[in-house]
This record gives C-alpha cells, structure tokens and sequence, in this order.
C-alpha cells in the first residue's frame, strides 16, 4: 500500500474570545488539515497549528511546504516505511508542526489499513487521559470564576497558568487566588512563555512557594543560558522545557544543558514518531513529561490522547486537551467529550480524526 497523494487544506474557525498569552495571542484557528491518501483509497487526517511566534510557520507555509515539497517526495512510497518517510521529512529544515501532522496521517493510515485504534499499535496502556485546563490573562477573579466553572461542568481540577507578565504582582495574584479558590486538592502549574527573565523567574518562584505549584514552564528565553540553568538548580519545583524543545535534539540537549528538568510534549509540532523517541529519552534519563497544547483543535486533541494513553510515562500526569472548548465550531465529526475531568481516546481503527466533510466545505480559505 503506498502514499498516492497528500494535500493541505487551509481552515478558519473562529474563538469564541482570544487567548492572550506572554508570546502572542490567537483569535481564531487558522489552520490546515493534512490528508493522506493511499493507492487503495485508505485516508488518514492529521490537523496542523501554525505558530509563527514559536516554530515561525504560517498557514500558506505550511501549505507550501506539504504540497510543493513533502508530496512529491512522498508519493509512491510504501506507508509502512515509517523511517524512510522520516528521513524524507527531515531533509528539509524546520517546519516542525507540518511534519508533525504528515506522520499523524500516516499513522492513521496504517492503524486503519491494520484494522487497529493507533493507540494500541504505540503502546495501549490507558483508554482514556485526565484534562488539564489552560487560563490565558485575565484578573484573578475572573480566571478563578472559569476554573470553578470548568470544575464544576467537567470535573477538571488541574490547571495551567498563563503568566510572563509585567508586573510581577499580576500574575503571583494570580496564582494565590486560584490556590485560595480552589483549595488545596487542585493542581495548578504556571507557564510563562519565556515573558520574564531567569532573575524575575526566580522572585516568582520566592513569592509563590508555599502555593504548592507542580511547575514553572519556559520561564525565560532558554538562550538566557546561564541564568536558565542557575533558576533550575535552584528552582524548588521543576521547570519545563516547550518551546525551548521542539525536537527530540533541543529535547535532550535543554535536558543535558541543566535547562529543564521536565518536559511537554506535544504531538502537533513532532507526530506520534518522533514524540515516541522524546517520551523514551525522557523516561531512560529520568525526566518526567506532560502532553501539552497547541490551543488545539478537536482534531489535533484526538491526537494528543491518542499517543498520550499509549504510554505509562505521559499518562501519569493529566494532559493540556480542553482548549478547543474556546472554539466556536469544530470539524471532528464525532465530538469529544470530557466526562468526570477525562477524555476517553476513541474506539475504532485509527487514530479517530474524520471530520465532518461539510464543515470543512464551510471554513476551508482557499476557494
């Protein structure tokens, strides 16, 4: 069976409100669905976020690049070859978040051409994963009404913080609000989106560390090297690593540096393939991880599920997967639910991203 086409279809689905956050803000979800075709007419979809702000990729990039180089290139090739379609990728530099969905519709692909939900072919462990919610800017009591909100009509009790503001009080008040509001059972972590410095990082962490937080992500620019690695060794919780590792190479290489002591991984930017190599790198050196979100679609968290409850090392910690909620529409044609603060990955072969066609006639940009 072998790859007869590959195409990206750029999307617009708008937010209900923006989400504003230290490296930019999104107002709507421009997108692009990748789809995947066999000689045998077997389809796989795969849903692709351009973040120029952090991987430098746009939708009409995006499109460009899958279209005009990786088609060519892949057409004609067996889909059970997964490294040669690896190493074809990865000819060409960068554009993490287009390779990453070519290789969710080529897992697609095999798991439907085997008969198999993708999740038992990468490991099985678990049917379904805890949520954690995500709380972009907003005044502490308005942020601690929707997460009562959301713990109230979804049973979510972890979340995570957008901070990286100025001043600082903003967002520690923030934090202590949320800590008050929601009581000691509730997990809460902040992810500053390289907004601060190491040292401003480091008067955040003195002024919140009787909150109980589980972490601090991307406090600062990773480049701010020496200062990155002296907030680590002296951080009482652990910092993680996103932007900063968007590979499997700046992966190890923030870990091996004394740049992160943790890590988010995030299927959108590397695919199951590559995300698989960081989660065993990871669990061998005694690194934990977290599935994170790329303010994601219902397609693209179907995906982060998918690979996050194959695997005991990224279940373990609840999975950032509700941000779609903020969407005014959606184009999986079976609509996720989170029920009792968990989403359950979806039964039948493949990895379940079918979309409704007729949505996607609707807020497709390029007719």
């Amino acid at each position: 069976m072998k790859i007869a086409a590959l195409e990206a279809i750029p999307y617009s689905i708008p937010y209900r409100h923006p989400l504003h956050f230290a490296s930019g803000s999104v107002h709507e979800a421009d997108h692009v669905l990748v789809r995947l075709r066999t000689d045998d007419g077997v389809v796989g979809l795969a849903d692709t976020p351009p973040r120029p702000y952090t991987y430098g990729e746009t939708q009409k990039s995006i499109v460009a690049v899958v279209q005009d180089v990786f088609a060519p290139q892949l057409i004609g090739v067996d889909i059970f070859d997964r490294e040669k379609v690896q190493e074809i990728l990865y000819r060409t530099v960068h554009n993490q978040t287009a390779k990453g969905a070519v290789d969710i519709a080529l897992w697609d692909v095999i798991g439907k051409a085997l008969g198999q939900p993708v999740t038992k072919l990468l490991g099985g462990y678990s049917d379904s994963l805890r949520v954690s919610h995500m709380l972009g800017f907003k005044p502490a009591r308005e942020l601690l009404a929707l997460a009562l909100e959301f713990r109230e009509t979804y049973g979510i009790n972890t979340f995570k913080l957008k901070t990286g503001r100025r001043p600082l009080h903003l967002d520690i008040e923030a934090a202590r609000v949320l800590r008050e509001g929601l009581g000691e059972d509730a997990e809460l972590y902040m992810d500053a989106n390289r907004g601060w410095s190491a040292n401003e990082a480091a008067e955040v962490l003195r002024l919140t560390a009787d909150l109980g937080l589980q972490f601090l992500e991307e406090p600062d620019d990773a480049r701010e090297v020496l200062g990155r690695r002296r907030l680590v060794a002296n951080s009482p919780i652990p910092i993680a690593a996103d932007e900063s590792a968007p590979n499997l190479g700046e992966a190890a290489k923030e870990i091996l540096n004394g740049g992160a002591n943790l890590l988010a991984v995030k299927t959108a930017r590397s695919g199951f393939t590559e995300a698989a190599k960081i989660v065993g790198m990871a669990e061998g050196m005694g690194i934990d991880v977290y599935i994170g979100n790329q303010i994601d679609t219902q397609v693209g968290t179907v995906a982060s599920v998918v690979f996050g409850a194959a695997f005991a090392h990224t279940a373990k910690r609840a999975a950032e997967l509700s941000n779609y909620l903020d969407m005014t529409d959606d184009l999986l044609a079976e609509p996720l639910q989170i029920i009792d603060g968990r989403i359950r990955v979806p039964e039948g072969p493949g990895v379940g991203t079918g979309v409704n066609e007729e949505k996607l006639e609707r807020y497709r940009s390029d007719r």
